[in-house]
């Protein structure tokens, strides 16, 4: 029997170098996205992640935004090595088992579709849908945005689609956007998986890989997945041209011990 599994990922910082926003306001020739972001965080107005559709809607500085700058942008994305390497060993991976990739994110579906063009199919991709003005090309409103708990929701929604039990679920992403899809996963025994170092994301994902490469996040799917030891990992990479040339697995623990003969604690790592 073929063993199916949906394996979904969030886009920005996590099969890309960069923030689609700062990309896109450099694009428009505007350079206080960081501080509009920081703003929009600090009212809660919006959630974590869809700040730029939240922008792009109302913003008078993102107002100029047309479907044309968002493809552009798409373009302009500085993807992580080998992602298109690492949807194509998705697909051949072993017989016996069957990965469904997607991408769930806050990030345009724009801007997704046009860096991960050749890459992952246009209906394997969900971001952020936004309305048009016909006439003028401004946006108008946003159909649906995948972020936060809304990814929550998407996910389900392809799950179902392809009758995939929820333990056979893997999710990565890299922020607090995710934290919600991941808690999700985790609870129905799911694999979780952080390409970020950051202790909010490292803590509740079951497995962390830092890389520059997007195959390393192969590394727990065969593991955990597959089942695989490290020999048999690295002659998978082998036979797709590639070498693991530094492979540290690295627990801390960090811990605050406090003596009660001391005025202060001291931190021990």
């Amino acid at each position: 029997m073929i063993k199916q599994y949906l394996l979904a990922s969030d886009f920005d910082q996590t099969l890309s170098f960069n923030d689609s926003g700062v990309v896109l306001s450099e694009l428009i020739g505007f350079h206080g996205f960081h501080d509009k972001v920081k703003g929009l965080s600090e009212m809660n107005l919006v959630q974590q992640g869809a700040e730029l559709s939240y922008l792009i809607l109302h913003d008078p500085d993102f107002r100029r935004v047309r479907k044309e700058h968002l493809v552009e942008t798409g373009k302009r994305i500085r993807l992580k090595h080998d992602v298109d390497l690492f949807a194509k060993s998705l697909e051949s991976i072993s017989g016996s088992y069957k990965f469904s990739f997607y991408v769930i994110s806050a990030a345009p579906q724009e801007i997704i579709q046009s860096a991960l063009e050749g890459i992952v199919p246009p209906e394997h991709i969900f971001g952020t849908k936004f309305r048009y003005n016909e006439a003028t090309g401004e946006v108008e409103s946003i159909v649906r945005a995948s972020a936060g708990w809304g990814k929550i929701t998407v996910l389900e929604e392809i799950r179902a689609t392809l009758g995939i039990s929820h333990d056979h679920i893997i999710y990565m992403g890299d922020g607090s956007s995710d934290l919600p899809v991941m808690m999700h996963v985790n609870q129905y025994d799911g694999l979780t998986i952080a390409v970020s170092e950051a202790k909010f994301i490292s803590r509740i994902a079951r497995r962390t890989v830092l890389s520059d490469n997007a195959m390393s996040v192969l590394v727990p799917v065969l593991e955990e997945v597959m089942h695989w030891d490290s020999p048999e990992i690295r002659r998978f990479f082998a036979s797709r041209g590639l070498m693991l040339r530094e492979w540290d697995k690295i627990r801390t623990d960090m811990l605050t011990i406090e003596d009660n003969a001391m005025p202060n604690p001291t931190t021990v790592q």
